[in-house]
């Protein structure tokens, strides 16, 4: 059954197609042109819409423009998903400030705040995902949290997290990177802030990095440009126009993405409750222990399913096996892909495998995952 929210996110896919239709004359091109000037012409008082590359771009405002009405709140664009989260971080803590970040989540969003905040006198502290609107926040200038968390597909509840939060005084940011705002709405629940990669699902064919900030604060936004003209911390022209097409398809392939997840979700638990060696996490699964959550919060389950094997060596056999399973870092693209995380430190089992599936049709990739799972005798 289609419900209101279905609805309004249709009409929003339906605008994003058709967004710069207001602004065009007779003879302009459909797609934004891609403009890669650093000068622009600027005779007299710097008054021009466009001055220096690195203050504005026509480009980046096409996308921006895009990215604000998925947001449905004033974007900015920036050149990776981490470029993003550190403007946040820079935007909003000074010496003596306190941040709160998942335990559980995105490793360089801990690293960033441990190895280059802390001795610059900011307070950092750690929360589990799970709980994360139990974490101490009296006194904490900025929450950080990620829902479903990277890796391990963890739910916190993001309008309690977001109570907890404006209680304490703090500004929320909310990591969005694994759901995109078509799948779930943060700054609706409550947030002060959306951050994500747009490198991922977004730009959706592996061949970009990019990520936006979105929030309603105007006084917030306009220190985040000003951190993002200052420190020369860009999108490239070329980055915003591909990422601009990648957002027009999105909504499609987000479909395909997450039908098939599910259902390859749901094969691999009756897989494991047959008697297979493994176990596995999707947030849209009844029976996953975040599923109450997830269902309150996001449209669908996601694309991404983490899948739990015996040790490191079935893992890394498993992937070398999967025909249909591109072996890479990242995830969100038109091509299934997996990873064994615990190489990279994160706090997993060592066979744990983040899947990311792409748009192959569902039954060759499964009967690929099937075989390789077969081979390995999970």
């Amino acid at each position: 059954m289609r419900t209101p929210s279905d609805e309004h996110e249709d009409r929003l896919t339906a605008r994003l197609l058709h967004h710069r239709q207001a602004s065009l004359a007779p003879g302009d091109p459909l797609s934004p042109p891609i403009v890669p000037a650093a000068p622009f012409h600027l005779p007299g008082e710097p008054e021009a819409p466009f001055v220096y590359g690195r203050t504005s771009n026509p480009t980046w405002e096409a996308c921006e423009a895009a990215l604000t009405l998925l947001e449905q709140a004033p974007s900015l664009l920036f050149p990776s998903g981490m470029a993003a989260i550190g403007a946040v971080l820079m935007a909003t803590l000074r010496a003596g400030d306190t941040v709160v970040v998942p335990s559980d989540g995105y490793y360089v969003t801990r690293r960033i705040v441990q190895r280059f905040l802390e001795p610059l006198g900011v307070v950092v502290r750690e929360h589990a995902t799970i709980d994360f609107h139990a974490a101490p926040m009296q006194g904490t200038r900025l929450v950080v949290c990620e829902s479903p968390s990277n890796p391990g597909l963890e739910v916190c509840d993001i309008a309690a997290v977001a109570e907890a939060a404006r209680a304490a005084g703090a500004w929320l940011a909310v990591d969005n990177t694994t759901m995109t705002p078509l799948l779930q709405r943060p700054l609706e629940l409550g947030a002060d802030i959306v951050m994500a990669a747009d490198t991922k699902a977004p730009g959706g064919h592996s061949d970009l990095l990019a990520g936006h900030v979105a929030t309603r604060d105007a006084a917030l936004l306009e220190r985040l440009h000003e951190w993002r003209t200052a420190s020369g911390g860009i999108a490239s022209p070329f980055d915003a126009w591909l990422l601009h097409r990648g957002l027009e398809t999105l909504e499609l392939r987000l479909s395909r993405m997450c039908d098939s997840a599910q259902a390859i979700a749901a094969r691999l638990q009756a897989r494991a409750e047959k008697g297979g060696t493994l176990s596995v996490r999707h947030p849209g699964l009844k029976a996953d222990p975040a599923y109450p959550k997830a269902r309150r919060q996001m449209r669908r389950g996601g694309f991404l399913i983490g899948l739990t094997l015996p040790d490191a060596r079935s893992a890394d056999a498993f992937l070398g096996d999967c025909a249909l399973l591109a072996e890479s870092t990242s995830f969100g693209g038109v091509h299934s892909s997996g990873e064994r995380r615990a190489r990279w430190g994160d706090a997993v089992p060592d066979g744990f495998v983040r899947l990311s599936i792409g748009c192959e049709p569902l039954e060759p990739l499964w009967k690929a995952i099937e075989v390789s799972l077969s081979r390995i005798g999970c």
